[in-house]
This record gives C-alpha cells, structure tokens and sequence, in this order.
C-alpha cells in the first residue's frame, strides 16, 4: 500500500483550520513508499551522530540504553523477517531458499544479541594495578618463570622475544625456552645469553604438552616459581609486563591474567590493502572492547601468550589440558570450574608478530574454532555436567555462536542472491520501504553504536571482507569439529620466512573471484534481457539488485586482498629523533628517520653513496654505517650494528612505548590508502 505523508503549514496543536481563506500556506508534500521507510532510518541516523558528544563508553549506565535499544531493532528486523519476507510454505524452491537463509541470519542474529548483552558492560583494571602494585610488602618479590614455547621459529623471530624478556624490570624471574624442535643451535645462543633451555623427547600434546613439561622441570627445583608468564615465541614483553599483570594477583581468587595481543607488523588485510596506516588490525576488537567487556561479566579469556598464571592455580587443575588445540581457552574453563577467577588488563604490555600470509591467518583461525569446537564437545562444553556456572556456559555458547552462525551466513549473503537472477528463485520477497524502515533503522544503530564504542573500528565492506577471507575454512573447521572432535593436530602458525615476492593466494581467491564473477553476470543478465528481469519479489529487482551491488563490491576487495604484496620492514621508529652521524672523521647532527634495525634515512647532512662512518644513536651506541644513496636533504644509509647493538635496538623497539601500529580508524587517511591501492599502486604502504 502507498504510505503519503502530507504537511500542512499553519496548523496547530487541534485547530484544524487552514489558515487564509481555506488554503494551506503550503502545498501538500506527498512521500513515496521509499521515502517513508528511510524516515525512521534517518531520524535514528540523526541521533546516532549525536551519541559521540554525550556517551561515555566507560560508563555501564550509557551502554545499556545503546545496546538495549539495538536489542529492540533486532527483534522488530527479525519479526518483519520471519513473518513478512518469506515465501509460503510448500514443495518449492522459493521456500526451500529463503526459509534456509532465513535460518542462517536468524542464527547470525541470536550471536549479535549475545554480543549486545556481553558489551553492555566493560571493566578497565589500570587503577586497580596502581593500587595494588607491590602488594606483597616487605615479604621477598614473587618469582615468575617466563616460558617461551618453540617449535620451528628462526633466530630473528626468538631472538626478540628473549632479549625482551631478560630486560623484563622484575629481578625475580628466569627465561626458559621450550624447544619442541630440539636444535642445537638454539641451545647453543641459549647458553650464551643465560637463559635455561628445556627439551623433551616427544612432541606428545603439542604446545600445552611442551608447557606441562616445563612445568614438572620447574617444580622440582629448590625453589620453584609462584607465576608462569606465557609467551609465544614471536611475542616480545614490555618492561612493565611482569610488575603490572602481578598487580591484580593481590586477589588470591585470581588464577590468570590475561593481556591484549598488540603487533609490530601488518595483519595480511592491512598489509595487502594497503592500509596499515589507518587501519586496525582484525583482532583490535576483540582485545581493546570484548575482552574489557567480557572482564565485566567475569568471563574473560585466555588467549595463551601474554599471560600469567598463578602455579597453585595449576597445581589445582592438573596443569595446562590437552583435550582442546585451544589449550588457552580450556584452560580458562578449567580454572573457573576450580573457582579460579581469569582477569584481563587492557595495557599493551607485550607486542608481536601478527601472521604475515593469508595462508598462516587462515589456518591460525580455523586452529581456533576448532579447539572450540572440541571444548563444545568436551565434559566441560555448555551442556556438559560440570560445575561451571551459567555465566560460563553462556560465555562458551556466545563464542560457539560466532564460529558456526555468523561465518556460515556471510558465505550465504553472498550466494543466494545468484539464485534469484540465474533461476528466478524469490530468496527474500521484500519491499523497498521495507527494507529501509526495518533493515536499515537496524543497521544504521547497530553500526553507529559500535563505532561509537570501539573508535570506528566497523568499517564496512572492510569489516566483510576481513570475516570473509577465512570464512569457508573457517565454516569447514567448525563442522568437522563438531562431528569428529578428536585426532586433529595442532598447525602451527608459521612466522618470518621470505616476503619479498607478490604472491597470489589462488587458492584463497578461486572460490570468490567465481563468485564475483557470478555476479558480475548475474547482474548483467538481469539488467540487459528481459527474460531475466523479474518482477515478482516485493519491489522486484530493486532490493536484490542493491544486494548484489554491495556483494561485487566485496568481492573486488576480497580478490584484491588475496594478492600478497611484498614485505621488508619488521619495525620502524616512526618518530624522527636526533643522532650524530660520523663520516670522515667529522661529527655531524642529522635527523633519523624511518629507522629500522638495519637501514634508516638521514636528514641534514649530504654525503655521496658508499661513505662510511658511525651513526651515535641514543640508547645503542656507535652503529657502523655506510650511505647507499644520497637525496636532496640527506640519503639513505645501511646500518651494521654488532650483536650487543643489535640487542639494544630490541629493546628500544619493542619494549617500550605504547602500542605500536593503529588503534583507531583514520577516515580520511583510510579513503586515500584505499584509493591509492586500487589504482594498482604496489609500493609499499
């Protein structure tokens, strides 16, 4: 039915008179069927742009009226759905189709309520550790044994991580390596840097196994350790990570403290899209607003490296289980069943090296949904006969539904619609205004807010295409999981090696550049023949036609991402400092910029290529150098630091600052990055 809207100017409260003579100041504004449903999109869009001047996200009784009231759109979205937009019930195609997706994004959408109750809430723990810091008064200081897990890293990735973790500033500590690949020459740096290397004779339980191991080692020592801080092997602590994670052990409730994963480096989405400078890396939500949310409701997870945990919380539990390629998140169920709490600190107290291929981030996520599909399954899932507490069971089934709902139902989004234009199947019998006062009023909050929330993190079409990227064999693990839970082995997440090539991950690509393609055609179809022009879903063409659109869009970014470009650079000081560069026997004061452990530009001094000398820089000492190409207002030099320099520029790096990377969006920034890449510009970002 056509909704009119009309106005008339001059009429007030219940005076119903038009004012001169009869006739209205003004003629009637009449809106179509669109424009009244984008009403209510608008007016909430309108509000929601206000929400960033008078919402403070600390603050639980603002978050609530947000989330609650994006509860009561998804509900009102979902009941226009299920009553309003699916075909009639019978032997169809058209039935078959669209009650299938419905049934996906229905289960997508109970995750998204989940989600909404979990982030009502939110806990910040710094003031907390500055009150408790040193709580243990005049007694000794607690030892912590820091365990740093190997499998087959090189050099450069394990030297960073111990050389961070000998500056650790707590004098009570000793660094252990744990060799699951027993080589002798890392046994060998072990023994000249003064670190205690263990090995085992078995790989037997992977990584949890290689930590328990270390374990039964270190109890039988004449004084064994209180804590047992967990790093991976590419994962380089800051100074302070000891002395601030201790902190919140004053409680003697708390089993294990968990710290958010930061990286160095672009995940593969920043790096092959070009936005590592004004883009987050994928996991910046999860680690700086679900977990601090999580921390809220008590539910806080374990994510295996930047962690510490109390040893007679272990004791308690039988160590770290096996039952799971999850062990991490096992782990947190195990503590809580013995009535140990899992606390999280929201500090960036440890950096490391996010995966640097699409293959490497792939595999490490389908690791992970399906270790949790094994914990599902396992005595300990959310309908099993354990002690856990409700709230636990709800943590788990929150993440399970993010593993099976919503992974599954993007790859759907993307399918469904090709139904409609190849075979005239109706998946979704929907009007324009519809769509706009239900669908869009729904997406419009739901976004607004949690950018509003998570500084801008949900970016969208970025957002879809860094779920989607893993998406089937994320959906693949999460099934194969749940059927067969047992006698998978634990992949390991490769990390270095050669990233110096373009490299097109076909693999990856094949299934969405079919697709795009598919759609490409689709559209094409629909648009140029009348043979597959129809008309008869709702407003015909136009909500499926919008729909596609969007999906090509996706699928040209998600195709482009699948290139992998090449990488050089590890770390850069992205802040330009003072240094003293020697040449010919005269000092000279230069700016450094750009530097790296082994290269850097100069500026304020010309010298011609292949000039040596020593460059004095702070907190490392006299680096040789030699110019490798002069610019206008300096060059660019090689540095050839020694393996004590090469230690000082480590810890310099990587063990001190604040976070390194992005932890906002930059929108403008963020437009130019993409513009620059899809004009095909492969420089480096």
């Amino acid at each position: 039915m056509t909704v009119a809207r009309w106005i008339w100017s001059g009429t007030f409260g219940n005076d119903r008179r038009p004012a001169r003579l009869g006739r209205p100041l003004m003629p009637p504004v009449f809106l179509g069927d669109a424009a009244s449903g984008a009403i209510p999109m608008l007016l909430v869009l309108g509000l929601a742009i206000l929400l960033p001047l008078i919402i403070d996200p600390s603050r639980t009784s603002h978050r609530v009226p947000l989330f609650l009231v994006a509860g009561i759109l998804a509900l009102r979205y979902a009941w226009w759905r299920l009553t309003e937009t699916i075909a009639p019930i019978g032997w169809t195609w058209d039935f078959a189709a669209s009650w299938s997706l419905a049934a996906f994004e229905m289960a997508a959408l109970l995750g998204s309520l989940s989600g909404f109750v979990l982030m009502s809430r939110v806990r910040q723990r710094t003031a907390e550790v500055e009150r408790h810091r040193g709580w243990w008064g005049d007694a000794p200081l607690p030892r912590v044994a820091i365990l740093i897990a190997t499998y087959n890293e090189s050099l450069e990735v394990l030297e960073r991580t111990i050389v961070g973790a000998l500056a650790l500033n707590h004098p009570a500590k000793e660094v252990v390596v744990l060799d699951d690949g027993r080589r002798d020459w890392l046994h060998d740096y072990c023994n000249r840097q003064g670190v205690r290397y263990l090995r085992r004779a078995d790989n037997k339980g992977s990584k949890a196994g290689n930590i328990n191991a270390a374990l039964q080692v270190l109890r039988s020592d004449p004084t064994p350790p209180e804590f047992i801080a967990v790093l991976d092997a590419d994962f380089v602590p800051h100074r302070g990570f000891i002395s601030r994670s201790l902190a919140l052990f004053h409680d003697p409730t708390v089993g294990l403290v968990q710290t958010p994963q930061h990286f160095f480096n672009a995940d593969p989405i920043q790096h092959n899209l070009g936005l590592s400078r004004s883009y987050p890396d994928e996991q910046r939500f999860f680690f700086d607003h679900m977990q601090p949310s999580r921390d809220a409701w008590g539910i806080a997870i374990c994510c295996g490296t930047s962690s510490m945990v109390r040893l007679a919380a272990l004791d308690a539990v039988g160590d770290f289980p096996t039952d799971s390629v999850t062990e991490d998140f096992l782990l947190t169920v195990v503590l809580q069943t013995a009535g140990y709490q899992t606390v999280y600190l929201n500090e960036p107290l440890t950096e490391g090296l996010a995966p640097e291929g699409l293959k490497e981030y792939v595999t490490q996520r389908a690791r992970w949904c399906l270790g949790q599909m094994q914990i599902v399954r396992s005595r300990f899932g959310p309908l099993g006969m354990s002690t856990l507490r409700l709230r636990d069971r709800w943590s788990m089934l929150d993440a399970t539904l993010y593993w099976v709902a919503s992974f599954p139902f993007r790859i759907a989004a993307l399918v469904y619609p090709l139904l409609y234009w190849f075979f005239n199947i109706t998946v979704v019998d929907a009007e324009v205004a519809d769509v706009l006062s239900y669908f869009g009023t729904y997406f419009v909050w739901v976004t607004m807010v949690m950018n509003t929330l998570s500084r801008g993190l949900i970016v969208p079409v970025i957002h879809d295409v860094s779920q989607l990227l893993g998406a089937i064999p994320i959906t693949r693990a999460a099934f194969v999981g749940l059927l067969r839970p047992r006698g998978h082995p634990f992949s390991v997440t490769a990390k270095g090696g050669d990233r110096s090539q373009v490299t097109v991950q076909w693999s990856l690509m094949f299934p969405y550049l079919c697709l795009l393609v598919l759609t490409l055609v689709g559209l094409s179809l629909g648009i140029m023949f009348d043979s597959f022009a129809f008309y008869d879903a709702g407003d015909g063409k136009s909500v499926i036609l919008f729909w596609t659109i969007y999906n090509a869009i996706v699928l040209a970014v998600l195709v482009i991402a699948c290139v992998e470009l090449p990488r050089n650079e590890r770390h850069i000081a992205d802040k330009p400092e003072r240094a003293i560069f020697v040449a010919e026997g005269k000092p000279g004061r230069v700016w450094l910029v750009g530097m790296t452990q082994n290269s850097a530009r100069i500026r304020g001094q010309v010298h011609p290529a292949g000039t040596r000398g020593l460059m004095r820089i702070r907190e490392v000492g006299d680096v040789p150098a030699i110019v490798l190409e002069p610019t206008i207002d300096g060059g660019r030099v090689a540095l050839l630091p020694n393996e004590e320099q090469q230690h000082n520029f480590m810890r310099r790096f990587y063990t001190e600052g604040e976070a390194p990377g992005v932890i906002a969006v930059k929108s403008t920034a963020l437009l130019n990055d993409l513009a620059r890449r899809f004009s095909f510009s492969w420089g480096r970002p």
